[in-house]
């Protein structure tokens, strides 16, 4: 008798915990952002930019911001395929969760006993950005796969590519390519060479260390493996049925040398400090490498 009762107990218990995991995963599905907004608007701000700004205020400092907003045909093709080469060589053949990248990735994690390789996607990275919070906890990872396929599912890949492109990180303060073009060459995010193309993509690993304009040994050799992929990457092909872009209100950002702030009429116009390839630069010995990613590049 005693047995039974204990298998009965064991068994509620067991009912308990799945009603309850079952409840809470509903709740998390049910509370994620409606990305369907994203076919017609750009977003106003993203959640790892209002995170920057909170640790600026934090640390006494004014929160800094450069961001100019471009459509995905005025972004340099030689941008896009350098990206796709060195973020997600396979973004033509997944929905949003790349398994061969993130089944390598375990291995390597697994061997290295820590955490040092992720096996994100460009739409993953976007969910993040746009949505959660930097964290490794697996329920931040659950929303995050969630909200990738949602994306996949509401938007082409040529506006998630466009997405992605003017909202991450590519310096202090620096958001999206065109404010990255000006501020690293002087000149604007259409007329970007296949050097400095790859000069950028091999920042995004490691944005507040790696300088396009100062590049460290480090970042030319990721420069170098870009450049010899880039050929067999084709950019995503805009959809000409697509509804018009609304652009949200962006606040002003704060201008730097060569870079127009969010709301400059003349914000598409190049820059007058220096256009075409970046001149070669010594090598910067003492920039420190990254201490969450290998130097691969996908």
């Amino acid at each position: 008798m005693m047995g039974r009762k204990a298998v009965r107990t064991f068994g509620r218990r067991v009912a308990v915990v799945a009603a309850v995991g079952f409840g809470y995963l509903s709740y998390v599905y049910l509370t994620l952002p409606d990305v369907r907004a994203l076919k017609t608007t750009n977003p106003a701000t993203t959640a790892f930019i209002e995170l920057r700004g909170r640790e600026a205020v934090a640390e006494g400092k004014k929160p800094r911001r450069v961001q100019q907003w471009l459509s995905y045909r005025k972004i340099s093709p030689n941008l896009t395929r350098a990206v796709l080469v060195a973020e997600d060589d396979a973004f033509w053949q997944h929905e949003g969760l790349d398994l061969r990248q993130l089944e390598e990735s375990l291995e390597v994690n697994w061997v290295s006993g820590s955490f040092v390789r992720g096996g994100s996607t460009i739409t993953q990275q976007l969910a993040k950005n746009l949505y959660l919070s930097p964290s490794k906890n697996p329920v931040r990872k659950l929303k995050e796969l969630i909200i990738a396929r949602r994306l996949e599912a509401e938007l082409d890949k040529a506006r998630i590519l466009e997405l992605y492109l003017n909202v991450i990180e590519w310096g202090d303060g620096i958001y999206g390519a065109e404010a990255a073009a000006r501020a690293y060459f002087g000149s604007n995010a259409a007329s970007l060479g296949p050097s400095q193309s790859a000069l950028l993509a091999g920042a995004i690993i490691n944005p507040r260390v790696l300088n396009p304009a100062h590049p460290s040994v480090r970042l030319r050799r990721r420069q170098e493996i870009i450049l010899r992929r880039m050929g067999s990457i084709t950019p995503p092909v805009p959809d000409v049925q697509a509804a018009p872009i609304v652009d949200a209100a962006l606040p002003q950002g704060q201008p730097l040398e060569g870079v127009v702030a969010p709301g400059d009429p003349d914000a598409t116009s190049p820059a007058a400090a220096q256009t075409g390839e970046p001149s070669p630069a010594e090598p910067d010995a003492n920039a420190p490498a990254s201490p969450e990613q290998p130097d691969e590049v996908r």
